[in-house]
């Protein structure tokens, strides 16, 4: 058993991998602004956080590894800035904290899809979203050439769950790939968000992917 921190563990992906962690049995301490909406158990500690706070690398000390699926929310206005903001006080508390391994999750935007062209920059990517995922970009790109924190990033596959089209059934498995996006034939990939947390939690727990970008699909 081993100690993990979920932070925005209220979240689509977050309260996911809180769910998957927990019933693995580590210790999980959920970190979120609302902490009503965390899953009780006994194996779940419930911490109210603000990333942003002068005390928050003193609450990433002593976890195994920690898992970020911090997000604004896709619909805010100001989900660039705000994911930015946010992102980065994550990575200084790690830093500062000493978090052994500090698993990221971002967009699929930033996956290849060929030619050195990025997803995001393809003419469909919806513009919505945009933002929040140029933001996770720029997140990724800054971190590549770090080695002061121990940083690793998942790109979870273009079909995320039933919102983007795909499935929310379990069911245990899951190819990987890297920086490329993973394809179903000649249509984009997806998983659900249980299966993409079961990837997370097996990464989470051997810390696979150190200083790497990764991605993850049904």
């Amino acid at each position: 058993m081993k100690k993990f921190a979920v932070i925005g563990a209220t979240g689509y992906v977050g309260a996911a991998v809180v769910r998957e962690l927990a019933s693995r049995g580590h210790q999980v301490v959920a970190f979120a602004r609302n902490i009503d909406k965390v899953q009780a158990a006994g194996n779940i500690q419930a911490v109210q956080a603000d990333v942003l706070s002068a005390d928050f690398a003193e609450q990433l000390q002593g976890f195994d590894g920690v898992v970020s699926a911090f997000n604004p929310g896709w619909t805010n206005p100001n989900i660039g800035a705000e994911f930015t903001q946010g992102a980065n006080a994550i990575v200084s508390a790690a830093k500062t904290a000493k978090v052994p391994y500090l698993l990221i999750v971002g967009g699929a935007g930033s996956l290849y899809v060929g030619d050195g062209v990025q997803l995001i920059d393809t003419p469909d990517f919806p513009k919505e979203i945009y933002d929040g995922a140029n933001a996770a970009r720029h997140l990724l790109n800054d971190l590549q050439d770090r080695r002061d924190v121990n940083w690793a990033f998942i790109s979870p596959p273009a079909m995320l769950g039933a919102d983007a089209g795909y499935s929310e059934e379990r069911t245990g498995e899951y190819r990987l790939g890297k920086d490329n996006l993973l394809m179903n034939g000649d249509v984009p990939a997806g998983i659900s968000v249980a299966d993409l947390a079961i990837a997370i939690a097996d990464d989470v727990e051997n810390h696979a992917h150190l200083h790497q970008r990764f991605t993850a699909a049904a």
